[in-house]
């Protein structure tokens, strides 16, 4: 069983909001795999993940840049795990087809686009049915994370 937060993007484009997400998981002291749509969304996460802020950096790498087993992020849009993550994050509508050798998977969905909305909402329901934990989360005005729903029950 894989525990899915759902991530709805209402207040920052996932340029803005990937970055932040990666850096708690790193001080979390998790490795992590980003699955985006395509080989040109990768090379630009890529390079979003060196300039988004002036004074800081994430360390990553890609199938471009090698070393795989070194990288603690590593950008793909193949389902792969080449860097032993337990973390996945699946954007741009990218949909995992097997994710159980993962602790956690993130969800990062626009939800300014009607249509990623609606495939969300899909994948959460054939989720559920598989029997993960689920959690919702959306953004404040501040940009944060507001958890709105979970499939978890108090014992």
């Amino acid at each position: 069983m894989t525990r899915i937060g759902f991530y709805h993007l209402t207040r920052w484009p996932l340029e803005d909001a990937l970055p932040r997400l990666l850096e708690k998981v790193l001080a979390a002291g998790l490795r992590v795999v980003v699955l985006a749509g395509s080989p040109e969304r990768v090379q630009s996460l890529s390079d979003r993940l060196w300039t988004y802020q002036p004074d800081s950096w994430l360390p990553h790498g890609s199938a471009r840049d090698g070393e795989a087993a070194l990288q603690p992020v590593w950008l793909t849009n193949e389902e792969e795990n080449p860097n032993g993550a337990t973390v996945l994050v699946a954007c741009d509508g990218a949909v995992p087809t097997a994710i159980d050798g993962f602790d956690r998977c993130l969800d990062l969905f626009d939800g300014t686009d009607p249509q990623a909305v609606a495939a969300a909402r899909l994948r959460w329901k054939q989720w559920k049915e598989a029997g993960h934990v689920l959690t919702y989360y959306q953004q404040s005005e501040s940009g944060g994370w507001v958890e709105k729903a979970s499939t978890e029950t108090a014992s």
